[in-house]
């Protein structure tokens, strides 16, 4: 018999009713009703009631044990009387007649906040202390979900014939697009390691060695800026390759663990598969942004034509965009001075125009008098508008009137209850823009230098960059960009060629990817893989607008571990060892 208990809390049922057993775990309520002492019992699996009576000492004395104390409690089941049973918990219909009780762990300070409770907790000092806010519920339950969900990813990759390779946490720094975590080395003076941005170059090489589809749960390492749905310092993504693959062998892998996962932990409706392809350009067009909410039923279309000559100036030059919304006619002027308030004060716009459709067709609004007949006709005809209707215009240049377009376009569909909760919309976006122009006018990559150009050398050599086209894919859901992925470019000639165009040498390349780039010179396969970030999708499943409640111990926004103190300073014996010498004063404690 284990020494603490023979049964958890959540699993005693009728059937143990006369049977003397054991439970532990900790006490969420004490309840004194006057010579009868009820204590709430709670481990990982469930919650168990059990009761003392009698003007005793002990009696007094187990209605005086703090909650949160832990406790072994042995004792014999019994059934509640039916007025008594909860029918909200698992062992509601019985209870635990208390024989004997040891405290195992006495709490022996104030909580700092209530641990099962609906009130609001600042969220620093819950990360403060996090093993008690973890012993809530709703949290706990996440974690529990993640573990779940970590194992059923797991089978899934193995079932379809991949193997799980870890690759280094302590590596080489370079340049994959966020600031590198750095790690001083003791044995080589003045050099660095870096944690992994992504195993990128790694499973790449692992491509190159002959591993056929590889996987792995991979921590990340990336110094930026928290948001709702990025964690400051790690993540975890679902890494995986395969070599001899195209991109839609890449995608029918992916879809399948993605829609077996989300129609296994949730009771929401989830896009079949093949899921939608939708083109970069099209998407920025329609959605006003590369991970677009196909929840929301509005699409974007562009009116600049129709606009060319009109005598408003804050339509003249730009690139004029409309959102048209449906039946509209109920709602009040202040929905559409609140819609302007929203543009202005939360994207940034200088105004949003708008006008209603009238059941003659004509148009109601503050810029309806700048629009004649003819332009309302080819208005209303080329996007579908109708009376009742109403249309919104956003009107800047590119890459401006995308931007603010998507922004308006969502929350449309948020205010006007276009969005179903109950859905999980997939897509991906495909064929994004190889180059793009920098802020300076210069060419630069856009998206993944290592991408495969789409036409090979032919197409670097021959088109204009801007026009040159990658296999680079995201996937996205509800709005949320899941990961990343590519085609590979494993050809030596075509990725000296490609970087020659955004403006490096062949030297970049040798120096910053030394290993990668002469190991495809030893007959490199074709290769492409995708990376889901696994803690956005637990997200998502658990319809958590925060990443950090899905994660066992996060970092808060301003990327500081509060439970364990970390950023922390180190002493000098330690810099010395490591051969750095700090030029900054530290702050007073």
């Amino acid at each position: 018999m284990n020494e603490y208990r023979t049964h958890n809390c959540g699993e005693i049922r009728k059937e143990h009713v006369g049977q003397k057993i054991k439970i532990a775990g900790w006490i969420q309520n004490t309840r004194d009703l006057g010579g009868v002492v009820f204590l709430d019992i709670r481990d990982q699996y469930g919650i168990t009631q059990a009761v003392i009576s009698g003007e005793t000492e002990q009696v007094r004395d187990i209605s005086r044990i703090p909650n949160e104390s832990t406790v072994s409690i042995e004792g014999t089941v019994r059934l509640r009387s039916e007025d008594t049973i909860n029918e909200n918990m698992q062992t509601g219909e019985v209870e635990l007649v208390i024989e004997d009780i040891k405290i195992l762990g006495k709490r022996l300070k104030n909580l700092p906040f209530e641990v099962n409770s609906d009130k609001d907790v600042k969220e620093d000092l819950r990360l403060q202390y996090r093993y008690l806010d973890l012993r809530n519920e709703k949290l706990k339950n996440n974690i529990l979900l993640r573990a779940k969900i970590l194992q059923f990813l797991r089978s899934q990759m193995i079932e379809r014939g991949f193997t799980e390779v870890q690759t280094p946490i302590l590596t080489s720094s370079s340049p994959e697009g966020a600031r590198d975590y750095l790690v001083p080395s003791r044995l080589n003076p003045g050099k660095f390691y870096a944690l992994p941005q992504a195993p990128q170059q790694f499973k790449q090489l692992l491509m190159v060695s002959g591993i056929d589809k590889y996987f792995q749960i991979a921590p990340c390492f990336r110094d930026e800026d928290a948001r709702a749905d990025r964690a400051p310092g790690e993540f975890y993504q679902l890494d995986m390759e395969m070599a001899f693959a195209t991109q839609e062998d890449v995608f029918k892998i992916m879809e399948e663990v993605m829609y077996n996962t989300f129609t296994t932990f949730s009771n929401k409706k989830v896009t079949e598969y093949p899921f939608p392809r939708i083109p970069y350009r099209e998407a920025m067009l329609k959605y006003g942004s590369d991970k677009p909410d196909l929840r929301n039923p509005l699409i974007i279309q562009d009116v600049t034509e129709i606009f060319q000559n009109i005598e408003f100036n804050a339509f003249k030059g730009k690139t004029v965009r409309i959102i048209s919304t449906p039946n509209v006619k109920e709602q009040p002027r202040r929905f559409f001075d609140e819609m302007t308030d929203y543009a202005i004060s939360e994207c940034g716009a200088k105004g949003l125009a708008w006008v209603r459709v009238n059941e003659d067709r004509t148009l109601q609004g503050p810029i309806a008098k700048f629009i004649d007949a003819e332009s309302t006709e080819k208005l209303l005809t080329q996007t579908n508008t109708n009376a009742g209707d109403a249309i919104f215009f956003v009107a800047e240049k590119s890459p401006i009137v995308e931007t603010l377009s998507g922004q308006i376009r969502q929350e449309l569909g948020r205010r006007l209850g276009l969005i179903d909760e109950n859905e999980f919309k997939f897509c991906w976006i495909v064929d994004f823009p190889m180059y793009e122009l920098s802020d300076e006018g210069t060419i630069e990559f856009s998206h993944n230098p290592f991408s495969m150009p789409q036409g090979g050398i032919d197409s670097l050599n021959n088109m204009k960059p801007l026009d040159i086209l990658a296999y680079q894919y995201d996937i996205v859901c509800n709005g949320i960009e899941l990961s990343s992925g590519a085609v590979r470019n494993h050809d030596p000639e075509i990725m000296v060629k490609a970087f020659s165009i955004a403006g490096y040498d062949k030297s970049v390349i040798e120096e910053k990817f030394p290993a990668m780039f002469n190991a495809f010179h030893f007959g490199a396969p074709p290769h492409a893989g995708v990376a889901p970030g696994v803690d956005r999708m637990i997200m998502l499943l658990t319809d958590e607008p925060n990443l950090r409640e899905v994660i066992a111990f996060p970092m808060n926004s301003k990327a500081q571990d509060l439970l364990m103190g970390a950023p922390g300073y180190v002493t000098d014996k330690q810099l010395r060892d490591v051969h750095i010498k700090l030029d900054v004063k530290k702050e007073k404690e």
